[in-house]
């Protein structure tokens, strides 16, 4: 199940198995999602568009010590490219968070998005808390028994430890160079299908 229709089925999937309230804390107005999907620029353009959303900033997690984008990119340093989102869960929660995640990349390519290649690509959540966990493990268990894609998710599920932030040049990436090729080729059309499905939660 390719494109726009398993972004559908996803979609609707996850919506029914996390709701829209299950992270509402009482008090609570701010809570962060760390998640790698494939390149950084493309999940920070869709999740800056989510309505709760309050801030993405690109970066890198997964590794043990700080390293440079060139340094990630040999795929030796362990890290992931990241976004690390904050949200206001009165308003999106965090099952609305990983329904998106799971819809706009693919969760069965080991190490790889598209021509994206590298373990620096790989597909992961990185967890803030056991409520986060089971949620992604859930969400894992529920996808792979509805057989939404033919091959095994492989996505990493692996408690938080630190996030480093990306060089200034790759914050609002997509936003500074809409007209760069690969923010035409890639970003672009995950962008499209994205806003077409979730309509209704995007920002004014």
């Amino acid at each position: 199940m390719t494109g726009i229709k398993s972004i559908v089925f996803t979609a609707v999937l996850l919506v029914g198995v996390f709701g829209r309230i299950d992270a509402v804390t009482a008090g609570n107005n701010k809570e962060v999602a760390t998640l790698a999907g494939g390149c950084f620029w493309c999940l920070e353009a869709i999740f800056e568009e989510l309505e709760g959303v309050r801030k993405v900033e690109s970066g890198f997690a997964g590794g043990d010590d700080d390293a440079s984008y060139t340094e990630v990119c040999s795929g030796l340093t362990g890290h992931a490219e990241v976004v690390q989102i904050t949200f206001d869960p009165a308003v999106i929660s965090y099952g609305e968070i990983l329904t998106v995640f799971f819809s706009v990349h693919d969760p069965t390519t080991l190490n790889r998005q598209g021509a994206d290649e590298g373990t620096q690509y790989r597909s992961a959540v990185f967890y803030h808390d056991d409520g986060q966990k089971a949620a992604a493990k859930k969400a894992i268990t529920v996808l792979t028994e509805e057989k939404v894609w033919p091959d095994p998710v492989v996505t990493e599920v692996s408690q938080f430890d630190k996030f480093f932030k990306a060089d200034a040049h790759h914050q609002d990436y997509y936003r500074n160079n809409k007209t760069q090729g690969y923010c035409q080729v890639v970003i672009n059309p995950k962008l499209a299908k994205f806003r077409k499905h979730f309509a209704d939660q995007l920002k004014d």
